[in-house]
Parts: C-alpha cells; sequence; structure tokens
C-alpha cells in the first residue's frame, strides 16, 4: 500500500479547468453559465488572467430582490448591483482568492470566514490556476480506512516512539488502544491523530501502564 508523500494541498483537490468570465460579461450570460456548469460563483478576469473578482449568486439575487420595490435604506450596494447587467459592476471585489500551495485546512477557514463557497485558486502574480469549492476539500474524507491507520501508526505512534498502543479506524473514526504511563500525553496523540487527513474522529481506549 502506498503511503501519501504529505498533506494534501489544494492544488491536489481544486478543478484545474475552471469556467471564468471578463468584465464585459452580460447578465444573463453569467447565469446561463452557472447553470450550465452547476457553480454557485464565477471569478471575473481581465487581462492575461488576473482574478480582479467574482461574480456569486448573492451578487446576482438583488435584481430580483428588489424588482418593482424601492430599497431599504443602508441598501445602496444591493440596489447598485440590482440595476448593474454586467460582471464588472455586479462583481466583489478585490476577490477572495487562495494559493495552490496553501493547506485544505487554510482553504476551509478562508471559506468558513469569508462566507464562501468556492474560492479561484492563484499563482504568485494573481493569475487564475483553477477554483476550489467546499466538496473539492471533503475528498480528504473518502481515503481508505487503511491508509490512515498506516499514517496514524508511522506519523504519530512511530514518531512518539509509543510501542504500547495501536490504532484502528472504521468509517474514518480512529481509535488508539494500548497503555501508557504519561496521560499528559493523551490530548497531544488526540490532537496529532486528529490532523491525519481523512481522520473524522478520535476516540481513546487507553489504560495505565
Amino acid at each position: 500500500m502506498s503511503e501519501p508523500a504529505g498533506p494534501s494541498v489544494v492544488s491536489d483537490v481544486m478543478t484545474h479547468t475552471a469556467v471564468a468570465i471578463g468584465r464585459d460579461a452580460p447578465y444573463k450570460e453569467i447565469v446561463a453559465l452557472m447553470g450550465q456548469w452547476k457553480v454557485s460563483a464565477l471569478p471575473v478576469l481581465e487581462g492575461e488572467g488576473r482574478v480582479v473578482g467574482v461574480v456569486s449568486e448573492a451578487d446576482l439575487l438583488p435584481k430580483e430582490a428588489l424588482r418593482g420595490a424601492d430599497p431599504f435604506p443602508g441598501e445602496a450596494e444591493e440596489a447598485a448591483k440590482a440595476g448593474a447587467v454586467r460582471a464588472g459592476d455586479l462583481m466583489s471585489s478585490p476577490a477572495v482568492t487562495v494559493h495552490a500551495g496553501a493547506s485544505l485546512a487554510e482553504a476551509a477557514r478562508i471559506m468558513a470566514r469569508r462566507k464562501v463557497k468556492r474560492l479561484p485558486v492563484v499563482n504568485g502574480i494573481g493569475l487564475l490556476e483553477g477554483v476550489v469549492s467546499r466538496s473539492d476539500l471533503l475528498k480528504v474524507f473518502l481515503r481508505e480506512d487503511e491508509e490512515i491507520e498506516a499514517e496514524i501508526r508511522r506519523t504519530v505512534l512511530g514518531a512518539a516512539a509509543l510501542t504500547g498502543l495501536d490504532v484502528t479506524v472504521a468509517e474514518g473514526v480512529a481509535t488508539l488502544r494500548g497503555t501508557l504511563a504519561d496521560r499528559a500525553l493523551v490530548p497531544l496523540l488526540a490532537r496529532a491523530a486528529r490532523a491525519v487527513e481523512g481522520v473524522v474522529d478520535v476516540r481513546m481506549a487507553l489504560g495505565a501502564a
């Protein structure tokens, strides 16, 4: 069984062929592309492919939400987007992006913090390399239980030279069993095991040596 070379990064799971639009893309074309490609957001590019913004479903909704209604105070941005017909006026800018070499955990934190479902993946000068979505980040949980077991034995138990312990993994849940003299190591072991990609949860079934 081959073991992973190292922790996965965004380039390992992202969609390399990403659909994108230019600043002048019209509203109806944006809606059509989202439906055709089943995506919730599209990067907006200019020049040689530099990401300058993102148009999401949330940017498109004000046109329907404010149809025939006057905006409430504080809804100036929504009102402007309701009247917009091109990507350059609809997009959120600057774009929230991530680099291809970023860890999956970093990408997940950016998505959670900025409340977005997809991130354009850019290189060092801001050119589009792909797109990573929430579902892409969840691919690590498709690892086989045997792979996860082997990695925990090697990187957690082996690294700590803990010969009295073993691990089993079922449906992504890792259970550490055996005897442990130093109980202070319990939270450290649990944290290290939980950091292994594909681990859903960690359970400790440890007795005192």
